[in-house]
């Protein structure tokens, strides 16, 4: 029965309390009820944000484009869009007849000032519209957008944040970072809301494809504790959450339906390739060295309970980017990988000094070991307190643990293959690999899709990199709700939810 609580379910309950919803909203038949790992952070269209965040804003936001887990990118408040002959302009056709909830007419202008909006401000995903050189307004329907260079993501972040419609007439207003307004299949519910304890969301009655979204209320709960999530769900409080790779079995165990999604790559980022810190890891010896140091087998058993696919490339299967045969293309072999470091001049080995950033610490004494094992030292140094991102970014550190999500291939090559790249920390060129990203830049079709997979094989093969694995996300739902999982998306989009059959 749906929104009950079963008894396996209570026996699985740990001693913690089942975390309160201060809102007076509850979990019905007609509501889906989500519990997020982290609460919002704006509502300001140039802040919106993806991963853990995108629930938030998806009931009341609509994108130009859908990315559907199955067809890939589909139409939305754009109907068509097509490329000039060079790349350079998109034209895009607009859905007729829609307005935003504050009666806004949503047209040509409403998509030039919040592409300009988000383009001009601070919000990490900014980027996404700044290949955006100038607007040709052509109809209140048809817009058609100027590159300063073919950008082959443009299309793809069409369907996430940089495709984002808010009312132009809020944008930048005192207040619209809390209160959205959109085109979307639900309006916010400021007065049952209640700001990092439950957000609510009730059907638009004007929204023009209302089949898409079969629930009449939405609520989004913020619940940081994964025990209080899961208490949650076995309660019957939420219908679905993010979890933890250690709650699968009790989650089956209670008839929860359980879901997993490839959403990053795990292992070590080699920042430092001119040897500007370390010197030793200019030579792509010592970096292949590196890569047949790790049993990733074992990383992802230990760390992940082997939920994954062992990988020495960054580009997920879904990629365009993705080659196949690079997965298994370092072998775990301390001996050969001693060899090498013996043939680069380092038979002693050497010491790479990683910071600590604490998500990550489980993976630590693996990588001490498995490295003191070809002679390298590995050096932990602590932190203060939230400043990880910025320390790693500023060069500081020759090389350093993390887990990255991958979805575009050029949005991936932008955040971490050209010299102005944000996690390119040490601004490091290569001539040879500048030159195959301006040919996939430049290339269409299926020669865009070989250029990519050239730039795959190339940081392979020079060990960029050191991946161990693609880690996947674990998502938890009630056997009364249907998910489907976004490729490359902690949580699943606001449409990928429906009741069960």
């Amino acid at each position: 029965m749906r929104k009950t609580l079963a008894a396996a379910a209570l026996a699985a309950l740990s001693t913690t309390a089942l975390s309160p919803l201060h809102a007076e909203v509850p979990n019905d038949a007609q509501t889906l009820a989500l519990a997020a790992r982290i609460d919002n952070n704006s509502f300001d269209r140039a802040q919106l944000m993806i991963a853990n965040q995108v629930q938030f804003w998806q009931p009341v936001i609509e994108t130009l484009l859908t990315d559907d887990p199955n067809e890939g990118i589909l139409p939305n408040l754009a109907t068509e869009w097509s490329y000039n002959d060079d790349n350079t302009v998109l034209t895009l056709t607009l859905r007729d007849g829609i307005s935003f909830t504050d009666g806004t007419p949503f047209d040509a202008a409403a998509v030039q000032a919040n592409l300009e909006y988000l383009a001009a401000g601070s919000g990490q995903n900014g980027y996404m519209a700044r290949s955006i050189e100038s607007y040709e307004i052509l109809s209140p329907t048809q817009i058609a957008l100027h590159l300063n260079a073919p950008d082959p993501a443009l299309v793809f972040n069409l369907s996430t944040v940089g495709g984002a419609m808010s009312s132009p007439a809020a944008l930048g207003q005192p207040g619209s970072d809390v209160l959205p307004i959109g085109t979307g299949p639900y309006v916010y519910d400021v007065e049952d809301s209640i700001p990092n304890s439950q957000y609510v969301y009730r059907r638009n009655a004007d929204y023009w494809n209302p089949e898409a979204y079969p629930f009449e209320v939405i609520t989004v709960a913020p619940m940081t504790d994964t025990v209080a999530r899961m208490n949650a769900l076995f309660a019957g409080q939420v219908d679905g959450t993010v979890a933890d790779v250690r709650a699968i079995a009790q989650a089956e165990a209670s008839g929860l339906s359980v879901y997993e999604a490839d959403v990053n790559w795990a292992g070590v980022i080699i920042a430092d390739r001119d040897g500007t810190v370390a010197a030793p890891l200019a030579d792509v010896r010592v970096r292949q060295a590196l890569n047949m140091a790790f049993d990733d087998a074992s990383i992802l058993q230990y760390v992940d309970l082997g939920h994954g696919l062992l990988s020495d490339q960054i580009f997920p299967p879904s990629s365009p980017a993705y080659v196949p045969e690079l997965d298994d293309y370092y072998p775990y072999d301390p001996e050969r990988a001693r060899e090498l470091l013996a043939e680069a001049g380092y038979a002693d080995g050497f010491e790479i000094i990683f910071p600590d950033i604490r998500p990550f610490a489980s993976f630590y004494p693996i990588v001490q070991q498995q490295l003191a094992e070809i002679g390298i030292t590995a050096t932990f140094e602590a932190l203060p307190p939230g400043s990880a991102i910025p320390v790693i970014r500023s060069g500081r550190y020759a090389a350093y643990v993390f887990t990255f999500s991958s979805n575009d291939p050029w949005t991936d090559i932008q955040q971490h293959l050209t010299p102005d790249a944000g996690w390119n920390a040490f601004h490091y060129s290569d001539d040879t690999l500048n030159g195959l990203i301006h040919d996939a830049q430049m290339a269409t079709g299926d020669a865009q899709v070989a250029a990519f997979q050239a730039v795959n094989r190339y940081i392979v093969e020079n060990a960029f990199f050191v991946p161990w694995y693609r880690q996947y996300g674990i998502y938890l739902s009630g056997s009364d709700v249907h998910v489907e999982m976004q490729p490359g998306n902690q949580a699943p989009y606001i449409r990928n939810y429906s009741p069960a059959e």
